[in-house]
């Protein structure tokens, strides 16, 4: 059965794309590790930002895996514009996919971005992989598969957090495996 791990960083120290873990989210990242040391991890994927490769360079370390960076794993950008609403404008997003901010990409667009990551590893033979992304986007992907995934999930995401899809048959079944918060 092929399974493919979807973490979200742990704690960080800001947005930006350069932002390093805390201390607390460096404790984190070695729970992560710690919980996955036992999984015969073959792929690790993992957006470019910082506080995401940080949160799982441990476990690539433990199990001798290199680090895969992919931009589509990227946090999705709600708008180039400072918007002093951005989490009203978000929370939109969730029932208007296809509603477009300034320079932003919308949540069919961010969607469609990790479902082909996904996908990808889908079609490739490795059985266990972890794809190390954003709140925003993982968000989005659980909704690509469980329709009734709305703001209020996005708001109850932990850093970390973890999603399995498990592939049964070709079908995808995705639940909630972490339970540290």
């Amino acid at each position: 059965m092929k399974r493919i791990y979807v973490i979200r960083h742990c704690e960080a120290q800001g947005q930006s794309s350069y932002a390093p873990l805390t201390e607390r989210g460096q404790e984190q990242a070695k729970r992560l590790a710690d919980f996955f040391y036992t999984y015969n991890i073959d792929r690790i994927i993992s957006s470019p930002y910082l506080r995401a490769i940080q949160s799982i360079e441990l476990l690539s370390k433990r199990t001798n895996k290199k680090i895969e960076l992919d931009d589509r794993l990227s946090e999705r950008t709600l708008s180039t514009d400072n918007l002093p609403d951005w989490y009203e404008k978000l929370k939109i997003t969730f029932t208007d996919l296809d509603l477009k901010y300034e320079g932003g990409e919308s949540s069919q667009e961010a969607m469609t971005r990790i479902k082909n990551v996904v996908n990808e590893v889908v079609v490739r033979g490795t059985e266990q992989t972890v794809i190390v992304s954003h709140g925003n986007l993982i968000s989005l992907l659980v909704k690509s598969y469980q329709s009734d995934v709305d703001f209020q999930f996005w708001q109850r995401l932990s850093n970390p957090d973890v999603y399995q899809i498990s592939y049964i048959q070709n079908e995808a079944v995705i639940e909630r495996i972490w339970n540290d918060h």
